[in-house]
C-alpha cells in the first residue's frame, strides 16, 4: 500500500506538453510526491482517500492507486473525468458540509482547493474533522507572493492576473505559512514549495496569449535555466506556490 514511485507518478501528468506548457503541474506533482507518506497505514487494512474538488485530476488516486478513494466536488458534471474515473467513488457535496462520519478516512486532500473556498476555515476545519488520528491532511496552494506574470517584462503578452483568478474561480491570491498554520491549527510535518524564480518563466509563458509556435521558441530560449531550476530546487526555497502535509 505504498505510494507510486516519483517517475511513474510524474509521467501521468495531465498536460499533453508536460515539460513545456505543463511544466508548472510537474513541479507541483513532485511536490504533493515529497510532502506526502510512503504509506498511510502501518497495517495490511486498505486505505481510505478523500479527495475533495480532485474529480478532473485525480491526483489522489495517482499518488495511491491501491487505496479507496472517494472524490468529492460540488459539480456534478466531474463524476465522469480524471484518471480515477470509474474506480474512484464520486459524491456530490459542499467541502463545508461533508456528508461523512467523523474520523473515517486516512488521508484528505486538498489539491489546489482552498483558495477557491470564501470560507475557508471551515472546509480545513472540516477536512480535519473526517481525517482519522494519526491520518494526514495534504494541501497544495498558491502562496502570498503568487503573481501573474511573475516577469512584468511578460506583462503585454498576457492577460491580466485577475482575468486568470476569475477565470480559475480564485477568491484569494494565496496564503503565508501563518495563515496555513492558523487553519490547520500547527505548522505541517512536511512541507514543499515550488515554482521558483527560474521556473516560473514557463509558467508565465503558458497561459500567455502567445501561440504555441511562439511559446515553443521561449520555451527552447530559455530551456537551459529553466532546466537548472527545476534541478535545483530544494523544498524549503521560496516558491510561488506550496504544498503541504499535517498530521491529526
Amino acid at each position: 500500500m505504498r505510494k507510486t514511485p516519483l517517475g511513474a507518478f510524474l509521467a501521468r501528468n495531465p498536460f499533453p506538453h508536460g515539460l513545456t506548457d505543463g511544466l508548472f503541474y510537474r513541479e507541483k506533482m513532485r511536490a504533493i510526491h515529497r510532502i506526502a507518506p510512503a504509506r498511510l497505514r502501518q497495517d495490511d487494512v486498505r486505505p481510505r482517500i478523500l479527495d475533495i474538488g480532485g474529480g478532473r485530476s485525480g491526483l489522489a488516486w495517482l499518488l495511491y492507486p491501491d487505496a479507496e478513494v472517494v472524490s468529492v466536488d460540488i459539480d456534478p458534471a466531474l463524476a465522469a473525468q480524471g484518471p480515477g474515473a470509474g474506480r474512484a467513488i464520486f459524491v456530490c457535496a459542499d467541502a463545508l458540509r461533508l456528508p461523512f462520519g467523523d474520523g473515517v478516512f486516512d488521508a484528505v486532500t486538498l489539491f489546489d482547493v482552498l483558495e477557491h473556498i470564501p470560507d475557508d476555515a471551515r472546509a480545513a476545519a472540516e477536512a480535519a474533522r473526517v481525517t482519522r488520528p494519526g491520518g494526514v491532511v495534504l494541501v497544495s496552494t498558491p502562496t502570498a507572493a503568487w503573481r501573474y506574470p511573475y516577469f512584468r517584462a511578460l506583462a503585454p503578452l498576457c492577460p491580466h492576473e485577475s482575468e486568470l483568478m476569475a477565470e480559475w474561480g480564485h477568491v484569494r491570491r494565496g496564503y503565508r505559512s501563518e495563515d496555513l498554520r492558523r487553519l490547520f491549527g500547527k505548522p505541517p510535518e512536511a512541507r514543499a514549495s515550488f515554482i521558483n524564480g527560474l521556473t516560473a518563466f514557463f509558467h508565465d509563458v503558458a497561459f500567455s496569449r502567445l501561440g504555441r509556435r511562439k511559446r515553443r521558441l521561449l520555451y527552447a530560449l530559455a530551456a537551459p535555466l529553466t532546466a537548472l531550476g527545476y534541478l535545483l530546487h530544494h523544498p524549503a526555497m521560496t516558491g510561488a506556490e506550496i504544498a503541504g502535509a499535517w498530521r491529526r
